[in-house]
């Protein structure tokens, strides 16, 4: 099934001094670590931002969130439009702060999916809504819940119908995101340990 990976890259981690995918990690941004991540499970990759300034000098195609709408779904919902233009069925989106996530997470996804419209990554007890699979057939929710005035990605996701997908508690969290210099400072150290683990 031919996929589009959108990177969500469009909110103003005001947490972490702003600008955050392009702060440091083991010398990549982590924007670069996501496109990293992303080319795993698909060749056709984007990044969602409010504005180019977001992606840095970044070689990948941007689209923009869409206006008038907060938050992830923002970037879910220009992704959306962006898959249907190609002629693709679905979307698999995932965070530019998350720096570990699970080599088969676009996999396990995909063959989770079913009839759903959605399928989200479940771990430790926590749903994580901006790692999921999305169908294209999904935006035509999308006018009726931005009517409701909700916009969480949790919310879309029940509202259009989704699976929840479990991934078993790791070391580290494959699930970690990075939301303050101090959780940046924590990744530095697990990526370092993994390292040294690897020689």
């Amino acid at each position: 099934m031919k996929i589009l990976v959108a990177i969500l890259a469009g909110g103003k981690g005001s947490r972490i001094g702003g600008n955050k995918p392009l702060r440091f990690l083991a010398g990549e941004t982590l924007l670069d670590h996501a496109v990293a991540q992303a080319r795993q499970w698909s060749d056709l990759v984007v990044v969602a931002v409010r504005d180019q300034a977001q992606a840095g000098e970044a070689a990948l195609r941007c689209i923009f969130d869409e206006p008038g709408i907060n938050g992830p779904l923002a970037g879910l919902a220009a992704a959306l439009w962006e898959a249907e233009a190609l002629g693709l069925e679905v979307v698999l989106t995932i965070p530019a702060d998350m720096p570990f996530l699970p080599a088969d997470l676009g996999e396990r996804l995909a063959a989770e999916l079913g009839e759903e419209r959605a399928a989200i990554a479940r771990s430790g007890g926590h749903l994580h809504p901006v790692c999921g699979l999305w169908r294209v057939a999904a935006l035509t929710g999308l006018a009726n819940y931005l009517a409701s005035s909700r916009r969480s990605l949790k919310g879309f996701a029940e509202t259009v119908g989704f699976r929840e997908v479990e991934w078993p508690t790791a070391q580290p969290d494959r699930f970690f995101n990075i939301n303050s210099n101090d959780d940046l400072a924590a990744a530095e150290r697990l990526l370092t340990l993994k390292s040294r683990e690897t020689y």
